[in-house]
Protein backbone atom coordinates (compact mmCIF):
# COMPACT_ATOMS: atom_id res chain seq x y z
CA UNK A 1 0.00 0.00 0.00
CA UNK A 2 1.16 3.89 -0.76
CA UNK A 3 0.50 5.66 2.40
CA UNK A 4 2.83 4.55 5.09
CA UNK A 5 0.26 6.16 7.54
CA UNK A 6 -2.21 3.85 6.73
CA UNK A 7 -1.38 0.43 8.22
CA UNK A 8 1.88 2.00 10.23
CA UNK A 9 4.11 -0.23 7.44
CA UNK A 10 6.29 2.25 5.76
CA UNK A 11 6.75 1.54 2.14
CA UNK A 12 9.50 -0.40 0.80
CA UNK A 13 8.65 -0.73 -3.05
CA UNK A 14 9.88 1.23 -5.67
CA UNK A 15 5.98 2.14 -6.25
CA UNK A 16 6.25 4.49 -3.79
CA UNK A 17 8.96 6.42 -5.07
CA UNK A 18 10.29 8.25 -8.55
CA UNK A 19 13.00 9.25 -10.51
CA UNK A 20 16.34 7.85 -9.08
CA UNK A 21 19.20 9.40 -8.84
CA UNK A 22 21.24 6.20 -9.91
CA UNK A 23 21.57 5.18 -13.49
CA UNK A 24 20.85 2.08 -14.95
CA UNK A 25 24.23 0.10 -13.18
CA UNK A 26 21.76 0.11 -9.94
CA UNK A 27 21.95 -3.09 -8.78
CA UNK A 28 18.75 -5.55 -9.24
CA UNK A 29 18.24 -5.23 -5.13
CA UNK A 30 18.47 -2.16 -3.09
CA UNK A 31 17.35 -2.68 0.47
CA UNK A 32 14.54 -5.34 -0.57
CA UNK A 33 13.26 -3.80 -3.69
CA UNK A 34 12.18 -6.50 -5.71
CA UNK A 35 14.08 -6.08 -8.95
CA UNK A 36 10.74 -6.77 -10.43
CA UNK A 37 8.80 -4.14 -9.36
CA UNK A 38 12.06 -1.71 -9.60
CA UNK A 39 12.20 0.73 -12.98
CA UNK A 40 15.21 2.33 -12.31
CA UNK A 41 15.00 5.54 -14.27
CA UNK A 42 11.31 6.91 -14.99
CA UNK A 43 10.41 9.33 -17.25
CA UNK A 44 8.42 11.16 -17.12
CA UNK A 45 8.99 11.81 -13.78
CA UNK A 46 7.04 13.81 -10.91
CA UNK A 47 8.97 16.29 -8.32
CA UNK A 48 7.57 16.65 -5.24
CA UNK A 49 9.43 17.66 -2.42
CA UNK A 50 9.36 14.69 -0.02
CA UNK A 51 12.69 12.40 -1.35
CA UNK A 52 13.19 9.12 -0.67
CA UNK A 53 16.66 8.11 0.55
CA UNK A 54 17.96 4.76 0.44
CA UNK A 55 20.71 2.50 1.49
CA UNK A 56 21.34 4.43 4.57
CA UNK A 57 23.78 3.33 6.74
CA UNK A 58 21.45 1.61 10.38
CA UNK A 59 24.11 3.67 12.46
CA UNK A 60 23.53 7.19 11.23
CA UNK A 61 21.35 9.82 12.60
CA UNK A 62 18.65 12.29 12.05
CA UNK A 63 21.26 15.45 12.36
CA UNK A 64 23.33 13.65 9.80
CA UNK A 65 20.08 12.90 7.79
CA UNK A 66 18.80 16.02 7.72
CA UNK A 67 22.09 17.84 6.99
CA UNK A 68 21.54 16.25 3.23
CA UNK A 69 19.20 18.63 2.69
CA UNK A 70 20.00 22.24 4.25
CA UNK A 71 22.17 23.13 2.12
CA UNK A 72 19.45 23.44 -0.49
CA UNK A 73 16.77 24.75 1.64
CA UNK A 74 15.00 23.88 4.73
CA UNK A 75 13.74 20.49 5.91
CA UNK A 76 10.30 20.77 7.72
CA UNK A 77 9.83 16.95 7.83
CA UNK A 78 12.16 13.76 8.67
CA UNK A 79 11.02 10.33 8.54
CA UNK A 80 13.75 8.07 9.89
CA UNK A 81 13.32 3.71 8.81
CA UNK A 82 16.41 2.58 10.58
CA UNK A 83 14.92 -1.19 9.80
CA UNK A 84 15.07 -1.05 6.20
CA UNK A 85 17.76 1.39 6.33
CA UNK A 86 15.91 4.09 4.29
CA UNK A 87 14.31 7.28 5.50
CA UNK A 88 12.31 10.26 3.92
CA UNK A 89 13.10 14.27 4.24
CA UNK A 90 10.30 17.01 3.34
CA UNK A 91 12.22 20.24 2.17
CA UNK A 92 10.13 23.60 2.55
CA UNK A 93 9.31 23.38 -1.21
CA UNK A 94 9.46 21.59 -4.36
CA UNK A 95 12.39 24.08 -6.15
CA UNK A 96 14.57 23.19 -3.23
CA UNK A 97 14.15 19.53 -3.45
CA UNK A 98 14.88 19.49 -7.58
CA UNK A 99 17.88 21.32 -6.86
CA UNK A 100 18.64 18.65 -4.09
CA UNK A 101 18.06 15.65 -6.78
CA UNK A 102 19.43 17.38 -10.04
CA UNK A 103 23.51 18.02 -7.80
CA UNK A 104 23.00 14.62 -5.67
CA UNK A 105 22.74 12.80 -9.64
CA UNK A 106 26.06 14.26 -10.46
CA UNK A 107 27.71 13.66 -6.50
CA UNK A 108 26.61 10.74 -4.79
CA UNK A 109 26.52 11.76 -1.40
CA UNK A 110 28.11 9.50 1.20
CA UNK A 111 27.06 9.39 5.09
CA UNK A 112 29.46 7.59 6.97
CA UNK A 113 31.72 7.32 3.82
CA UNK A 114 28.93 4.97 2.62
CA UNK A 115 26.88 6.08 -0.75
CA UNK A 116 23.50 7.01 -0.16
CA UNK A 117 20.61 7.44 -3.25
CA UNK A 118 18.23 10.00 -3.29
CA UNK A 119 15.20 10.46 -5.37
CA UNK A 120 11.41 11.83 -5.53
CA UNK A 121 8.90 9.98 -3.43
CA UNK A 122 5.05 9.94 -4.92
CA UNK A 123 3.99 11.23 -1.34
CA UNK A 124 3.84 14.64 -1.44
CA UNK A 125 4.07 15.29 1.83
CA UNK A 126 4.80 13.50 5.16
CA UNK A 127 2.47 13.21 8.22
CA UNK A 128 4.13 11.50 11.31
CA UNK A 129 2.42 13.19 13.64
CA UNK A 130 0.91 9.91 14.78
CA UNK A 131 3.98 7.71 14.19
CA UNK A 132 5.99 6.82 17.32
CA UNK A 133 9.82 7.74 18.03
CA UNK A 134 9.43 11.06 16.16
CA UNK A 135 10.84 13.29 18.80
CA UNK A 136 14.48 12.58 17.78
CA UNK A 137 13.82 13.12 14.20
CA UNK A 138 12.07 16.67 15.23
CA UNK A 139 14.48 17.82 17.42
CA UNK A 140 17.58 17.00 14.69
CA UNK A 141 14.99 19.11 12.40
CA UNK A 142 15.49 21.93 14.55
CA UNK A 143 18.90 22.40 15.61
CA UNK A 144 20.11 21.53 11.86
CA UNK A 145 18.42 24.17 10.39
CA UNK A 146 18.98 26.56 13.28
CA UNK A 147 22.69 25.69 13.23
CA UNK A 148 22.97 26.26 9.10
CA UNK A 149 20.67 29.47 9.64
CA UNK A 150 23.27 30.61 12.14
CA UNK A 151 20.74 31.63 14.91
CA UNK A 152 22.57 29.11 17.55
CA UNK A 153 24.75 26.73 18.49
CA UNK A 154 24.32 23.43 19.57
CA UNK A 155 24.76 22.88 23.34
CA UNK A 156 27.42 20.48 24.49
CA UNK A 157 25.69 17.43 24.63
CA UNK A 158 25.62 16.49 21.09
CA UNK A 159 29.39 14.23 20.54
CA UNK A 160 30.81 13.01 17.67
CA UNK A 161 30.42 9.41 19.53
CA UNK A 162 26.16 9.66 18.50
CA UNK A 163 26.76 11.46 15.07
CA UNK A 164 25.59 14.72 16.26
CA UNK A 165 27.30 17.82 15.82
CA UNK A 166 30.13 19.55 18.13
CA UNK A 167 29.71 23.10 19.72
CA UNK A 168 30.56 25.79 17.90
CA UNK A 169 31.82 23.68 14.61
CA UNK A 170 31.45 25.70 11.17
CA UNK A 171 30.56 23.15 8.00
CA UNK A 172 33.59 25.56 6.43
CA UNK A 173 37.15 24.70 6.81
CA UNK A 174 40.47 26.91 6.26
CA UNK A 175 43.38 24.88 4.78
CA UNK A 176 46.54 26.14 4.45
CA UNK A 177 49.43 23.79 2.55
CA UNK A 178 52.90 24.40 3.77
CA UNK A 179 55.85 22.89 1.99
CA UNK A 180 54.54 23.40 -1.44
CA UNK A 181 56.82 21.60 -3.65
CA UNK A 182 53.94 20.37 -5.65
CA UNK A 183 51.27 21.96 -7.43
CA UNK A 184 48.12 21.18 -5.21
CA UNK A 185 45.08 22.37 -6.97
CA UNK A 186 41.70 22.91 -6.51
CA UNK A 187 40.64 19.34 -7.91
CA UNK A 188 42.88 17.40 -5.55
CA UNK A 189 41.49 19.16 -2.55
CA UNK A 190 38.36 18.07 -3.41
CA UNK A 191 39.51 14.53 -3.89
CA UNK A 192 40.96 14.18 -1.09
CA UNK A 193 38.03 16.24 1.47
CA UNK A 194 35.35 14.30 -0.73
CA UNK A 195 35.90 10.98 1.28
CA UNK A 196 34.78 12.34 4.59
CA UNK A 197 31.46 13.81 3.12
CA UNK A 198 29.54 15.85 0.55
CA UNK A 199 31.91 19.06 -0.29
CA UNK A 200 29.85 21.83 -1.42
CA UNK A 201 31.90 24.80 -2.08
CA UNK A 202 35.68 25.44 -2.39
CA UNK A 203 37.55 28.79 -2.70
CA UNK A 204 41.44 28.91 -3.07
CA UNK A 205 43.76 31.71 -3.06
CA UNK A 206 47.34 32.84 -1.82
CA UNK A 207 48.08 34.63 1.04
CA UNK A 208 51.21 35.72 2.88
CA UNK A 209 52.83 33.68 -0.02
CA UNK A 210 51.22 30.77 1.06
CA UNK A 211 48.59 28.61 -0.87
CA UNK A 212 45.10 28.30 1.33
CA UNK A 213 41.35 27.49 0.71
CA UNK A 214 38.18 27.58 2.27
CA UNK A 215 36.38 24.37 1.91
CA UNK A 216 32.43 24.23 2.92
CA UNK A 217 30.87 21.11 3.74
CA UNK A 218 27.33 19.80 4.11
CA UNK A 219 27.33 19.02 7.62
CA UNK A 220 29.67 20.09 9.99
CA UNK A 221 29.88 16.79 11.60
CA UNK A 222 32.07 16.05 8.40
CA UNK A 223 34.21 19.10 8.47
CA UNK A 224 35.23 17.88 12.10
CA UNK A 225 35.73 14.43 11.11
CA UNK A 226 38.40 15.71 8.16
CA UNK A 227 40.14 18.10 10.68
CA UNK A 228 40.74 15.59 12.68
CA UNK A 229 41.76 13.15 10.16
CA UNK A 230 43.30 15.90 7.86
CA UNK A 231 45.58 17.87 9.96
CA UNK A 232 49.14 17.89 10.18
CA UNK A 233 48.90 14.83 6.66
CA UNK A 234 50.99 15.13 3.80
CA UNK A 235 49.38 15.13 0.18
CA UNK A 236 52.44 13.90 -1.06
CA UNK A 237 55.30 12.26 0.28
CA UNK A 238 57.09 13.97 2.95
CA UNK A 239 55.84 17.36 1.64
CA UNK A 240 52.81 19.81 0.54
CA UNK A 241 51.61 19.68 4.56
CA UNK A 242 47.88 20.18 5.22
CA UNK A 243 47.03 22.53 8.07
CA UNK A 244 43.39 22.32 8.52
CA UNK A 245 41.15 24.68 11.16
CA UNK A 246 37.54 25.87 11.71
CA UNK A 247 36.74 28.63 9.51
CA UNK A 248 34.59 31.64 11.16
CA UNK A 249 32.69 31.93 8.18
CA UNK A 250 29.52 29.53 8.21
CA UNK A 251 28.95 29.45 4.12
CA UNK A 252 30.53 30.46 1.05
CA UNK A 253 29.99 32.81 -1.68
CA UNK A 254 30.73 31.15 -4.67
CA UNK A 255 30.32 33.61 -8.16
CA UNK A 256 32.70 31.52 -10.36
CA UNK A 257 33.20 28.14 -11.18
CA UNK A 258 36.76 27.98 -12.19
CA UNK A 259 39.96 26.32 -11.13
CA UNK A 260 39.95 28.79 -8.23
CA UNK A 261 36.64 28.35 -7.17
CA UNK A 262 33.99 26.18 -7.56
CA UNK A 263 30.30 26.02 -6.13
CA UNK A 264 29.39 22.15 -6.72
CA UNK A 265 25.51 22.85 -6.19
CA UNK A 266 25.62 25.63 -9.19
CA UNK A 267 27.16 24.13 -12.26
CA UNK A 268 25.53 26.93 -13.95
CA UNK A 269 27.68 29.46 -12.61
CA UNK A 270 29.94 31.48 -15.09
CA UNK A 271 33.62 31.21 -14.92
CA UNK A 272 34.50 34.55 -14.56
CA UNK A 273 35.50 37.69 -16.35
CA UNK A 274 35.25 36.45 -20.36
CA UNK A 275 36.02 33.16 -19.64
CA UNK A 276 33.87 30.08 -21.55
CA UNK A 277 31.77 28.36 -19.54
CA UNK A 278 32.79 24.71 -18.74
CA UNK A 279 31.21 22.22 -20.74
CA UNK A 280 28.90 19.88 -19.71
CA UNK A 281 30.65 16.41 -19.53
CA UNK A 282 33.19 18.91 -17.32
CA UNK A 283 30.74 19.64 -15.00
CA UNK A 284 29.75 16.54 -14.64
CA UNK A 285 33.21 14.96 -13.70
CA UNK A 286 33.86 18.02 -11.52
CA UNK A 287 30.26 17.45 -9.72
CA UNK A 288 31.10 13.93 -8.81
CA UNK A 289 33.19 13.42 -5.41
CA UNK A 290 36.63 11.40 -6.03
CA UNK A 291 36.94 11.70 -9.83
CA UNK A 292 39.61 13.88 -10.59
CA UNK A 293 38.99 15.09 -14.70
CA UNK A 294 42.62 16.62 -14.65
CA UNK A 295 44.68 18.72 -11.88
CA UNK A 296 44.99 21.28 -14.53
CA UNK A 297 42.24 22.09 -16.69
CA UNK A 298 42.94 23.73 -19.60
CA UNK A 299 44.46 22.80 -23.02
CA UNK A 300 42.58 19.56 -23.57
CA UNK A 301 44.95 17.55 -25.02
CA UNK A 302 47.79 17.80 -22.56
CA UNK A 303 48.69 15.68 -19.64
CA UNK A 304 48.14 16.55 -16.29
CA UNK A 305 50.76 17.31 -14.37
CA UNK A 306 50.12 15.32 -11.19
CA UNK A 307 50.60 11.32 -12.51
CA UNK A 308 48.94 8.41 -10.70
CA UNK A 309 50.23 4.74 -10.53
CA UNK A 310 48.88 2.15 -12.51
CA UNK A 311 46.02 0.14 -11.36
CA UNK A 312 47.46 -2.81 -8.53
CA UNK A 313 50.53 -0.97 -8.31
CA UNK A 314 51.65 0.14 -4.57
CA UNK A 315 53.50 3.06 -3.68
CA UNK A 316 55.54 3.44 -0.53
CA UNK A 317 54.32 6.07 1.70
CA UNK A 318 56.48 7.82 4.07
CA UNK A 319 54.99 8.53 7.81
CA UNK A 320 52.34 10.99 7.95
CA UNK A 321 51.37 10.63 4.41
CA UNK A 322 47.85 10.51 3.05
CA UNK A 323 46.68 7.06 2.44
CA UNK A 324 45.24 5.08 0.76
CA UNK A 325 42.95 6.82 -0.84
CA UNK A 326 40.83 5.02 -3.40
CA UNK A 327 40.09 6.65 -6.85
CA UNK A 328 37.06 5.62 -8.95
CA UNK A 329 37.60 6.87 -12.35
CA UNK A 330 35.57 6.82 -15.73
CA UNK A 331 39.12 7.31 -17.27
CA UNK A 332 40.87 4.47 -15.77
CA UNK A 333 40.35 1.38 -15.69
CA UNK A 334 40.19 -1.07 -12.56
CA UNK A 335 40.69 0.85 -8.93
CA UNK A 336 43.58 2.33 -7.79
CA UNK A 337 45.32 2.57 -4.58
CA UNK A 338 47.59 5.96 -3.58
CA UNK A 339 49.52 5.99 -1.03
CA UNK A 340 50.82 9.53 -0.17
CA UNK A 341 49.67 10.51 -3.86
CA UNK A 342 52.97 9.88 -4.99
CA UNK A 343 53.49 13.11 -7.92
CA UNK A 344 55.61 12.53 -10.71
CA UNK A 345 58.23 14.99 -11.31
CA UNK A 346 56.63 18.61 -12.20
CA UNK A 347 58.29 20.64 -14.48
CA UNK A 348 59.26 24.11 -14.42
CA UNK A 349 57.85 25.08 -18.28
CA UNK A 350 54.22 26.10 -18.95
CA UNK A 351 52.17 25.96 -21.83
CA UNK A 352 50.22 29.42 -22.64
CA UNK A 353 47.41 28.73 -25.09
CA UNK A 354 44.87 31.45 -26.67
CA UNK A 355 47.19 34.34 -26.76
CA UNK A 356 46.69 36.84 -29.47
CA UNK A 357 49.70 36.63 -31.81
CA UNK A 358 48.89 39.86 -33.33
CA UNK A 359 49.90 41.65 -29.85
CA UNK A 360 52.13 39.73 -27.94
CA UNK A 361 56.02 38.97 -28.03
CA UNK A 362 58.73 36.74 -26.14
CA UNK A 363 59.86 40.04 -24.27
CA UNK A 364 55.72 41.10 -23.07
CA UNK A 365 55.28 37.55 -21.71
CA UNK A 366 59.15 37.52 -19.76
CA UNK A 367 57.89 40.66 -18.00
CA UNK A 368 54.33 39.18 -17.07
CA UNK A 369 55.21 36.19 -16.20
CA UNK A 370 58.12 37.60 -14.19
CA UNK A 371 55.92 39.18 -11.56
CA UNK A 372 55.64 35.47 -10.30
CA UNK A 373 59.21 34.03 -10.92
CA UNK A 374 62.33 34.06 -12.75
CA UNK A 375 62.05 33.38 -16.53
CA UNK A 376 64.33 31.73 -18.40
CA UNK A 377 63.46 31.15 -21.97
CA UNK A 378 60.29 32.12 -24.27
CA UNK A 379 59.27 30.64 -27.30
CA UNK A 380 56.33 31.63 -29.26
CA UNK A 381 55.67 28.16 -31.46
CA UNK A 382 56.57 29.09 -34.77
CA UNK A 383 53.37 27.23 -36.67
CA UNK A 384 50.95 28.32 -34.13
CA UNK A 385 51.52 31.59 -32.69
CA UNK A 386 48.72 31.73 -29.97
CA UNK A 387 50.55 29.14 -28.30
CA UNK A 388 54.11 30.04 -25.75
CA UNK A 389 56.50 27.67 -23.80
CA UNK A 390 58.00 29.44 -20.92
CA UNK A 391 60.49 28.35 -18.81
CA UNK A 392 60.43 29.16 -15.21
CA UNK A 393 63.50 29.19 -12.57
CA UNK A 394 61.78 26.14 -10.61
CA UNK A 395 58.55 24.56 -10.42
CA UNK A 396 57.52 26.49 -7.65
CA UNK A 397 57.16 29.66 -9.94
CA UNK A 398 55.73 27.74 -12.79
CA UNK A 399 52.79 26.79 -10.28
CA UNK A 400 53.02 30.40 -8.76
CA UNK A 401 52.40 32.06 -12.58
CA UNK A 402 49.64 29.21 -13.52
CA UNK A 403 47.11 29.97 -10.68
CA UNK A 404 48.19 33.72 -10.60
CA UNK A 405 47.57 33.83 -14.49
CA UNK A 406 45.43 31.18 -16.07
CA UNK A 407 41.97 32.73 -16.64
CA UNK A 408 43.26 36.15 -16.90
CA UNK A 409 42.51 38.43 -20.35
CA UNK A 410 45.34 39.81 -21.95
CA UNK A 411 44.87 41.89 -24.96
CA UNK A 412 41.55 40.55 -25.42
CA UNK A 413 42.06 36.87 -25.25
CA UNK A 414 41.26 34.88 -21.96
CA UNK A 415 44.57 33.39 -21.90
CA UNK A 416 45.10 29.16 -20.42
CA UNK A 417 48.54 28.13 -18.43
CA UNK A 418 49.13 24.62 -17.93
CA UNK A 419 52.49 22.70 -16.84
CA UNK A 420 53.64 21.90 -20.06
CA UNK A 421 55.09 18.23 -20.68
CA UNK A 422 58.52 19.84 -21.93
CA UNK A 423 61.51 19.69 -19.29
CA UNK A 424 63.32 22.82 -21.04
CA UNK A 425 62.37 25.23 -23.64
CA UNK A 426 65.02 24.63 -26.80
CA UNK A 427 66.75 27.36 -27.98
CA UNK A 428 67.09 27.43 -32.19
CA UNK A 429 69.71 25.56 -33.85
CA UNK A 430 72.36 28.16 -35.72
CA UNK A 431 70.78 28.86 -38.87
CA UNK A 432 67.49 27.37 -38.36
CA UNK A 433 64.28 30.00 -38.87
CA UNK A 434 62.64 31.34 -35.96
CA UNK A 435 61.46 35.09 -36.65
CA UNK A 436 62.85 36.33 -33.28
CA UNK A 437 60.08 33.95 -31.85
CA UNK A 438 62.47 32.36 -29.18
CA UNK A 439 64.50 34.94 -26.43
CA UNK A 440 67.03 33.53 -23.58
CA UNK A 441 66.78 35.74 -20.84
CA UNK A 442 68.25 33.51 -18.15
CA UNK A 443 70.86 36.10 -17.82
CA UNK A 444 68.31 39.38 -17.54
CA UNK A 445 69.26 41.95 -15.10
CA UNK A 446 65.27 42.87 -14.78
CA UNK A 447 65.02 38.81 -12.78
CA UNK A 448 62.34 40.37 -9.07
CA UNK A 449 64.18 37.10 -7.33
CA UNK A 450 67.53 36.54 -7.80
CA UNK A 451 68.29 37.62 -4.61
CA UNK A 452 67.65 34.88 -2.02
CA UNK A 453 65.14 35.90 0.93
CA UNK A 454 64.34 38.99 -1.47
CA UNK A 455 61.14 40.88 -0.37
CA UNK A 456 59.74 40.28 -3.45
CA UNK A 457 58.63 36.57 -2.29
CA UNK A 458 56.28 38.44 0.07
CA UNK A 459 54.87 40.67 -2.24
CA UNK A 460 53.26 38.21 -4.80
CA UNK A 461 49.68 39.11 -5.60
CA UNK A 462 46.73 37.97 -8.60
CA UNK A 463 46.70 40.57 -11.31
CA UNK A 464 44.23 43.35 -10.09
CA UNK A 465 42.92 46.46 -11.12
CA UNK A 466 45.62 48.24 -8.68
CA UNK A 467 48.93 48.70 -9.69
CA UNK A 468 52.46 49.36 -6.98
CA UNK A 469 54.84 51.12 -8.51
CA UNK A 470 58.18 51.65 -6.83
CA UNK A 471 61.67 53.12 -7.34
CA UNK A 472 60.23 56.81 -8.09
CA UNK A 473 62.92 59.63 -8.24
CA UNK A 474 62.23 62.17 -5.26
CA UNK A 475 61.31 65.21 -7.93
CA UNK A 476 58.47 63.30 -9.96
CA UNK A 477 55.02 64.74 -9.32
CA UNK A 478 52.13 62.39 -9.11
CA UNK A 479 50.41 64.43 -12.68
CA UNK A 480 53.65 63.10 -14.47
CA UNK A 481 52.96 59.75 -13.67
CA UNK A 482 49.24 59.92 -13.84
CA UNK A 483 49.75 61.28 -17.46
CA UNK A 484 52.42 58.44 -18.32
CA UNK A 485 49.79 55.83 -17.88
CA UNK A 486 47.15 58.26 -19.88
CA UNK A 487 48.91 59.12 -22.85
CA UNK A 488 49.81 55.11 -23.06
CA UNK A 489 45.79 54.38 -23.83
CA UNK A 490 44.87 53.43 -19.87
CA UNK A 491 42.11 54.94 -17.86
CA UNK A 492 43.40 56.31 -14.32
CA UNK A 493 40.94 56.14 -11.88
CA UNK A 494 43.02 56.94 -8.99
CA UNK A 495 46.10 57.60 -7.87
CA UNK A 496 47.98 58.81 -4.48
CA UNK A 497 51.52 58.82 -3.48
CA UNK A 498 52.56 56.39 -0.15
CA UNK A 499 52.46 58.95 3.01
CA UNK A 500 55.80 57.94 4.42
CA UNK A 501 57.36 56.66 1.35
CA UNK A 502 57.29 59.12 -1.98
CA UNK A 503 59.33 56.62 -3.79
CA UNK A 504 56.06 54.65 -4.07
CA UNK A 505 52.53 54.79 -5.33
CA UNK A 506 49.78 53.39 -5.98
CA UNK A 507 47.46 53.60 -9.02
CA UNK A 508 44.23 52.18 -10.03
CA UNK A 509 43.50 51.83 -13.59
CA UNK A 510 39.82 50.95 -15.93
CA UNK A 511 40.11 47.34 -15.29
CA UNK A 512 42.43 44.12 -14.52
CA UNK A 513 43.29 43.73 -18.36
CA UNK A 514 44.52 47.21 -18.55
CA UNK A 515 46.64 46.60 -15.45
CA UNK A 516 47.91 44.20 -16.51
CA UNK A 517 48.36 45.78 -20.18
CA UNK A 518 50.30 48.65 -18.11
CA UNK A 519 52.27 46.39 -16.07
CA UNK A 520 54.14 45.03 -19.67
CA UNK A 521 54.15 47.96 -21.14
CA UNK A 522 55.72 50.12 -18.29
CA UNK A 523 57.31 48.02 -16.00
CA UNK A 524 61.41 49.26 -16.14
CA UNK A 525 60.10 52.64 -17.63
CA UNK A 526 62.92 55.31 -17.71
CA UNK A 527 61.75 58.11 -15.55
CA UNK A 528 65.41 59.72 -15.65
CA UNK A 529 67.61 60.39 -12.42
CA UNK A 530 68.56 56.65 -13.22
CA UNK A 531 65.30 55.97 -12.07
CA UNK A 532 63.83 52.81 -13.82
CA UNK A 533 59.89 52.38 -12.75
CA UNK A 534 58.98 48.93 -11.00
CA UNK A 535 55.41 47.77 -11.59
CA UNK A 536 53.33 45.15 -9.41
CA UNK A 537 50.02 43.89 -8.53
CA UNK A 538 48.91 45.55 -5.16
CA UNK A 539 46.18 43.94 -3.03
CA UNK A 540 45.46 47.28 -1.97
CA UNK A 541 42.91 49.42 -3.17
CA UNK A 542 43.09 53.66 -3.24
Amino acid sequence: MDGYWASGEPPVSASSCCCTTMSSSTPSTANGTDSKNYKGDRSPCVPSRVLHVRKVPIEVSEAEVVSLGVPFGRVTNLLMLKGKNQAFIEMASEEAAITMVNYYTTATPHVRNQPVYIQYSNHRELKTDNLPNQGRAQAALQAVNAVHSGNMSLSGTATASDGGMMPGQSPVLRIIVENLYYPVSLEVLHQIFSKFGTVLKIITFTKNNQFQALLQYADPMNAHHAKMALDGQNIYNGCCTLRVEFSKLTSLNVKYNNDKSRDFTRLDLPSGDGQPAMDPTMQTAFGAPGIISSPYPGAAGFAPAIGFPQAGLSMQAMPGALGPLTIPSSAMTGRMTIHGMTPTTIHSVLLVSNLNPDSISPHELFILFGVYGDVHRVKILFNKKENALIQMADATQAQLAMSHLNGQRLYGKVIRVTISKHQTVQLPREGQEDQGLTKDFSGSPLHRFKKPGSKNFQNIFPPSATLHLSNIPPSTTDDFLKDLFASSGYTVKAFKFFQKDRKMALIQLGSVEEAIQALIVLHNHDLGENHHLRVSFSKSTI
